[in-house]
């Protein structure tokens, strides 16, 4: 456990030490694209932030080649260079569509053949646990093409939910943790060589999620782009094909009895990290509902819009805050629970409970169209969106009297010294002293005198 905390601090370290100068590098490259109708934010915010998670990646797995555990990994399983060499290839493809925004079908050729270049190095699913029959081997062909189909929804998964600040990074932040937990029970509590790579993946994962987040939590100052949610997301599927499709379920010996049995106990997990179901259960069903979405318009699967989960948060209320801390919610949920119910699958506690948070969830979802009232001893204390309406009235009515009350006093003030300043000189003009209104009665005066003098003069 301790060779992979520190490859996980290792990684977060180098991404959140990289990212500063990556972004300015992106603002100097001029990938700060203009602000779409899609969006959310309101100011041009850099992209490129991949490329500090690339060599984050890169780091990591250079930190576990040289420990003692890990790195006998890297000499009995060829996985860890099938990733670096998937993971460049799309890294790549991500950089260039982050500069200069290529073609959505040269984006789905290149991650085909970035999952490619990985099943030709060996990382690729060899048999499939299926309940009631066992394992089933597949052929070269049946398993590169599901190899390849779970890369790419996988990929485009964590692509189509990176719409908000520190979404994208969190949510698979917390699929990588439950992803881990689950590898390194095998790897450890069974004695499973073969779930190591998987569990190093996860662990790496994290690392890239948790150093670029506190650049990317709103206000973001730089986006991940293509070239993060991609290589996340590659990744991600990456330690799925692993555990899933190459480590035996008879080797669990969770039963005396058949492989089928053996089979059968794993299935909470299995089944739904191959599809997958929980640890990209939200952007998975995100993906499906763009996707029905956007054909049903007549448009392309790939043509962007406003129409994801997190956009529909926001319509309906919530902050952006909040939107993004209910979408982690709910991925917590969903591979956390799965993870414990793998663990034990005959406590019905852990129905129960994942049943209690589902609701609570969606009580978060709903909280915008219900404004809580607050009782009447407390109407004073709490906010005014708070309180009822006859005691909001009286308090706006009062508020609005004091600023009344407040106002003329101020122009009663601000009135006296002008009044004072009227009254002064007409004073001065009756005793005599120089003055306005008393200088003008004595001009009157003085040029009738004059006229008479004048007059008496010719």
């Amino acid at each position: 456990m301790r060779e992979y905390l520190l490859t996980l601090c290792v990684t977060a370290a180098v991404t959140y030490l990289l990212t500063g100068p990556v972004r300015k590098f992106a603002i100097v490259a001029g990938a700060m694209p203009e602000i779409r109708a899609r969006d959310v934010h309101r100011e041009p915010t850099p992209r490129l932030g991949g490329i500090a998670m690339f060599f984050g990646l890169c780091a990591g797995l250079l930190v576990a080649d040289h420990l003692t555990n890990l790195g006998h990994l890297f000499d009995e399983s060829n996985e860890p260079r099938a990733l670096l060499s998937g993971a460049a290839l799309i890294w790549l493809i991500g950089v260039l569509d982050d500069k200069f925004e290529i073609d959505a079908l040269i984006k789905l050729g290149g991650q085909m053949i970035a999952a490619g270049v990985m099943v030709m190095q060996g990382l690729t699913i060899l048999w499939l646990p299926v309940p009631g029959v066992g394992s089933v081997a597949l052929t070269q062909w049946q398993g590169t093409l599901l190899t390849v189909a779970l890369v790419v929804i996988t990929i485009n998964a964590v692509n189509f939910v990176d719409g908000l600040d520190g979404l994208a990074a969190g949510m698979v932040c917390i699929a990588g943790a439950a992803f881990f937990l689950y590898a390194y029970r095998i790897w450890y509590s069974y004695g499973i060589e073969a779930a190591a790579p998987a569990t190093l993946f996860s662990a790496i994962l994290m690392g890239m999620c948790l150093g670029f987040l506190p650049h990317n939590m709103h206000p973001a100052r730089i986006f991940m782009g293509d070239s993060g949610s991609m290589l996340i997301g590659l990744v991600l599927a990456a330690g799925a094909i692993s555990v899933t499709g190459q480590v035996d379920p008879d080797a669990l010996k969770l039963f005396a009895g058949s492989e089928k049995e053996a089979v059968q106990q794993t299935v909470p997990v299995y089944i739904p990290l191959l599809l997958p179901l929980t640890i990209i259960a939200v952007p998975a069903a995100d993906l499906i509902l763009a996707i029905v979405r956007r054909t049903w318009r007549g448009q392309s699967p790939f043509a962007a819009d406003r129409g994801h989960l997190h956009h529909r948060l926001l319509e309906i209320g919530h902050s952006h805050s909040r939107a993004v801390l209910i979408m982690y919610f709910w991925s917590a949920l969903i591979g956390f629970g799965a993870l414990t119910y793998s663990v034990n699958s005959a406590s019905m506690w852990i129905v129960l409970s994942v049943v209690i948070l589902s609701a609570v969830g969606l009580l978060l979802l709903l909280l915008p169209r219900f404004t809580p009232r607050a009782p009447m001893w407390a109407q004073r204390i709490v906010p005014p969106r708070y309180r009822r309406r006859r005691a909001a009235a009286r308090t706006l009515r009062a508020a609005s009297g004091a600023a009344a009350e407040e106002a003329a006093g101020a122009d009663a003030e601000a009135a006296a010294p002008e009044a004072e300043d009227h009254r002064a000189p007409v004073t001065a003009g009756v005793s005599g002293v120089s003055g306005a209104n008393g200088a003008t009665a004595l001009g009157d005066r003085t040029r009738t005198g004059g006229r008479g003098k004048a007059g008496s003069a010719r």
